[in-house]
């Protein structure tokens, strides 16, 4: 047993990937076994969806190595919980050098919970609502290089202005387009990446 998980973690290092990852096994294992895989859960589809309007201006590298603070000091994503922050609450994250301290997106994150409630509340769950954007399944494409990837989509138009009237914050068409690829709503794996879904490959 020992000695073949050796091997499987050799043959995964070994592995061609997607060629925005780095050498970081964190990164590496976030690209293995995280994005593009598709998310249905609705308050990690929120974590999710607050982390990426957190990287904007920034790279998701820089938040992905921040995110399990994050998830301390956010109250595991916790919209209900999220939503009741007051200014004591705000001024302790602005001073906390775990996390991006961006007012703006700090607050954005608090307004964004309130709307999350509301979006559950009348649509009937936040992941049925944000797969309504994909017709409830995941967009596979066939992408070659990274330079072929697009950074919005005319769904991704959809969605962002869809979350922006509802009333969300840091929801513009490319972050929720990062945002689609991440929760698998969008397989955007290149050609040459092991991490190709098996549709892909049934299709090339």
């Amino acid at each position: 047993m020992f000695f073949g998980h050796k091997k499987e973690r050799r043959r995964q290092v070994n592995e061609i990937r997607c060629d925005w990852v780095n050498e970081d096994p964190l990164y590496i294992a976030y690209h293995d076994e995280e994005w593009g895989k598709p998310l249905y859960d609705d308050r990690k589809l929120f974590e999710l969806l607050m982390l990426e309007g957190m990287q904007a201006g920034l790279s998701w590298y820089t938040v992905l190595k921040k995110r399990e603070h994050f998830r301390k000091v956010f109250d595991e994503f916790d919209p209900v919980k999220i939503a009741e922050y007051d200014e004591v609450k705000i001024t302790a994250l602005l001073g906390d050098p775990g996390i991006i301290r961006n007012r703006l997106k700090i607050n954005a994150i608090i307004r964004n919970a309130a709307v999350y409630l509301q979006i559950v509340q009348e649509e009937g769950g936040f992941a049925d609502y944000l797969w309504s954007f994909t017709g409830g399944v995941p967009v596979i494409n066939n992408w070659k290089s990274r330079a072929e990837v697009p950074i919005t989509t005319s769904q991704s138009d959809q969605m962002s202005k869809a979350l922006r009237k509802k009333g969300m914050k840091f929801v513009g068409s490319t972050i929720c387009y990062a945002f689609m690829q991440a929760s698998g709503m969008v397989d955007d794996h290149t050609r040459e990446c092991f991490c190709r879904s098996k549709s892909q490959l049934s299709g090339s």
